[in-house]
């Protein structure tokens, strides 16, 4: 069985750093809006004080997968953690809904028996997580074009700074003209925005887990592709999967015409490395060579 792979790694102590800034500034942020909630009787602060500790845990799951992902692999975890990152995304993401489904039931609740708010504070506290947030969204927004689990965490803390100007547009609505229900109208706007993204990067992670083809390859043109080399008879067998962020799999069998040499099959192999590299990304490739084997020629095979 032929092996080739490329290796991109995009990882750094960069990311580790920005990750534990992060996690800091949002558990100061978290301390004093749930104090500053609960003086000022203000949901929406309480919701965003809710939404800030989520942030703090996905930030301690994404900066140990961080982590985890540079240790080597071993005899009984031969992909090392490679998938550690992809599964804090997962539980981020998870998180994200679940919080928002909370937020949107106490937001109804208090729409029918709104409250009065000390405003002033909902005020300061709002403009410190926006402060605080926009800094750690600055941070981490390098980090995002190709890490799943960045980029969840990256969203965790827009959708934060989001919803603290939201608290802080509420506050000055309930400051200057008393509109109160404004506090659990904001929440509940804020809670159907996290479901929306939480749901998309829920979907994202939940793919790259069940190993489905990523959906910027076409596993026809693939095949096509490898059959267009003057000994390939046949390529059957095709599995394409994401390993994680920076690792996309090829396994497939191929029916050559003739018995060809071992020496012959490298440097077909070869040829099919750089190709589905360079056209696909495609950086690890497993090649069965197989000559007049009875076996199913399907593209597709249900193992």
């Amino acid at each position: 069985m032929g092996h080739r792979h490329h290796h991109h790694h995009a990882y750094g102590g960069t990311k580790g750093r920005r990750l534990g800034i992060s996690i800091l500034l949002n558990l100061l942020i978290t301390v004093a809006q749930v104090v500053g909630g609960i003086i000022s009787g203000s949901l929406a602060l309480l919701s965003d004080a809710l939404h800030n500790f989520s942030d703090v845990l996905s930030l301690v799951i994404s900066y140990v997968a961080n982590r985890l992902t540079k240790k080597r692999a071993s005899a009984n975890k031969t992909f090392g953690y490679k998938r550690a990152e992809i599964m804090a995304a997962f539980v981020n993401a998870a998180t994200l809904v679940v919080v928002a489904v909370i937020l949107i039931i106490e937001a109804i609740e208090r729409l029918f028996e709104p409250l009065s708010i000390g405003s002033d504070l909902v005020i300061w506290l709002a403009v410190l997580g926006i402060a605080a947030n926009g800094f750690s969204v600055l941070l981490l927004k390098g980090d995002t074009d190709n890490n799943i689990n960045m980029k969840s965490a990256y969203f965790h803390l827009l959708t934060d700074m989001m919803a603290s100007i939201a608290v802080l547009i509420g506050g000055l609505l309930m400051k200057f003209f008393e509109i109160y229900w404004v506090d659990a109208l904001l929440t509940m706007a804020i809670a159907i925005y996290l479901i929306y993204v939480g749901y998309d990067l829920l979907k994202e992670s939940t793919k790259v887990l069940m190993l489905f083809t990523p959906k910027s390859i076409v596993v026809q043109e693939i095949v096509d592709t490898i059959n267009r080399i003057d000994q390939v008879k046949n390529v059957h067998h095709v599995h394409i999967w994401q390993l994680n962020d920076d690792e996309i799999h090829l396994e497939a069998h191929i029916d050559f015409k003739a018995d060809i040499k071992l020496s012959e099959f490298d440097v077909i192999l070869d040829q099919i490395e750089e190709k589905v590299y360079h056209d696909h990304g495609i950086n690890h490739v497993n090649i069965q060579p197989e000559y007049g084997k009875c076996d199913s020629k399907n593209v597709i095979v249900q193992d």
